[in-house]
């Protein structure tokens, strides 16, 4: 599944509420889809080493967070491939502070590593 994310929190930006978080990857929402928390759907963009404002990718992952009201999405560059360890270490800076597991989806294994 493809998906376009708008980056309302671009790489190496800070944390709106909590100033010591930067962000190592660039973060976003896809416009129109509604998420658990009643706002648009939150996405981690991986494999993408500059800041953002739009991104257009597949999506690699669900994080299902347990003691929270929503999931996050996390997409990819077509013909980047990531293990469940990548991403857990990608998006470890925030999802550290939750309770959840990841759900890869499928994706081409004879793509790039990342």
């Amino acid at each position: 599944m493809h998906v376009t994310v708008i980056i309302d929190r671009p790489l190496g930006s800070v944390h709106p509420r909590h100033r010591d978080m930067v962000y190592p990857v660039n973060y976003g929402y896809v416009p129109g889809v509604m998420g658990g928390d009643g706002e648009e759907q939150d996405v981690y963009v991986l494999g993408v080493d500059h800041p953002l404002e739009q991104f257009v990718g597949r999506l690699i992952a669900v994080i299902h967070r347990r003691d929270d009201v929503e999931d996050k999405w996390v997409a990819a560059p077509e013909g980047m491939y990531f293990t469940k360890d990548d991403v857990l270490a990608k998006v470890h800076f925030q999802e550290q502070y939750f309770d959840g597991w990841i759900e890869m989806l499928a994706q081409e294994k004879s793509s790039v590593q990342s």
